[in-house]
């Protein structure tokens, strides 16, 4: 199943979940792939460690030369608008992420959660955003990691709410849950 990408869907947000190492980014981007559309990936990743800047190398070689990358950490709503346009699609991976680096700057995640989801109906072109769902396992067994699954969580509802589409990933397999 693939993401609708005919020209008079612009302005269509769609959003993929799964869990970790679902085929969720890779479902994404060969959504964004098929749009025909200029393709521009939002990383919200930090490199703290080797393993991190290896797997980001990783996948940039992945995509291939006809993505434009953007990295923006925190700024993740002014970012998007910023590239917005209607001849793009923009990947957003990932959200769960961009939470943890909330998280780690003490930032209101739920008002930036709403900023985001209250600017999604003014962007222009494509916007795909990709998650992961970590909600389905145990309740966490610390206060962090509870806020972390509580935030995501909530943010999820959100974009789900505001989104055209979403779709869930498992197994590489793809589930169409809205749209």
């Amino acid at each position: 199943m693939t993401i609708d990408s005919t020209p008079e869907r612009s302005g269509k947000i769609s959003f993929v979940l799964g869990g970790a190492r679902s085929g969720k980014s890779r479902f994404a981007e060969d959504c964004a792939a098929a749009s025909g559309l200029q393709r521009h990936y939002l990383a919200t990743s930090q490199i703290f460690d080797q393993e991190m800047r290896e797997r980001i190398d990783r996948h940039r070689l992945d995509r291939g030369p006809d993505w434009m990358t953007h990295e923006e950490p925190l700024r993740l709503t002014e970012t998007l608008l910023d590239l917005a346009r209607a001849d793009r699609v923009i990947l957003v991976d990932c959200l769960t992420l961009w939470v943890t680096n909330l998280m780690m700057a003490e930032a209101d995640v739920d008002g930036e959660a709403d900023r985001l989801a209250a600017a999604l109906p003014s962007c222009a072109g494509r916007v795909i955003f990709v998650s992961n769902e970590v909600g389905l396992g145990i309740v966490p067994d610390n206060a962090m990691a509870r806020a972390f699954r509580d935030h995501a969580g909530r943010l999820h509802q959100r974009i789900a709410a505001t989104a055209d589409e979403v779709f869930f990933i498992a197994a590489g397999l793809s589930l169409r849950m809205k749209g």
